[in-house]
């Protein structure tokens, strides 16, 4: 299983599934973060986390520890 804090810079990717507790699940699904959501990793903060990334058309930092709840293709 793939997540999105196995991805590199630069790299697209899409999203397959959310995994963790159902607050979780919410949280990630109100960012944007939906199945077959389209996500690219920008950058990533000095000490490598959190993540930057472009959902939607919008940037968004999300936590090493969210990012390994998506699962991506």
């Amino acid at each position: 299983m793939r997540t999105l804090a196995d991805v590199e810079i630069g790299e697209r990717t899409t999203v397959r599934r959310l995994h963790g507790t159902d607050t979780a699940k919410r949280r990630l699904l109100s960012m944007g973060l939906t199945k077959g959501a389209a996500v690219e990793l920008r950058k990533l903060a000095p000490l490598g986390d959190p993540l930057e990334l472009t959902v939607r058309g919008y940037e968004l930092s999300l936590r090493r520890a969210d990012a390994a709840c998506v699962e991506v293709e």
